[in-house]
């Protein structure tokens, strides 16, 4: 069965690195220690502090797993074999809304590395869907969930 791969930057991919050896060398002994704590205080039936613990930890190897996963079936897209004027993973694209002139700018990443309140979005996001392969000065139709938008793509870099 053919993994899923996980597009990403070269930065998404160290940050996650990094996110990797956080969880696995300081949080994972905090809980650790907290687990043990909690045992201390006797009957392991009625212990919210034993349960908390346990389930953080529960959360934590789940999340080390996810990660894991994540860098090893990474794929880091390398902008330098894209043309400049294309929009693709690791790229920032500027775009005028038709309708009202606003204009938004996003980077386009992979899901691991979604960040829209910072202005990253994910390759998976609608916008992003719309927008992946089109150059400067395309319009483009995105269909959201609010209704569709009409965009001119003004700037890739």
């Amino acid at each position: 069965m053919a993994q899923k791969k996980f597009p990403m930057t070269a930065e998404g991919k160290e940050n996650l690195a990094k996110e990797l050896e956080n969880l696995k060398m300081v949080k994972r002994p905090e809980v650790i220690d907290r687990i043990k704590i909690a045992r201390s205080f006797g009957d392991l039936s009625e212990n919210s502090e034993y349960e908390s613990a346990k389930d953080e930890q529960s959360s934590l190897e789940t999340r080390i797993v996810e990660v894991e996963n994540m860098l090893r079936f990474a794929e880091v897209i390398d902008v330098d074999n894209i043309a400049v004027d294309e929009i693709a993973v690791g790229k920032t694209v500027s775009f005028t809304d038709d309708e009202d002139g606003e204009e938004e700018t996003y980077q386009i990443v992979g899901a691991a590395e979604s960040d829209p309140f910072n202005g990253k979005i994910s390759n998976d996001s609608p916008i992003a869907q719309a927008l992946v392969g089109k150059h400067v000065g395309d319009k483009v139709m995105v269909q959201t969930p609010g209704g569709d938008m009409h965009v001119t793509i003004t700037e890739v870099k």
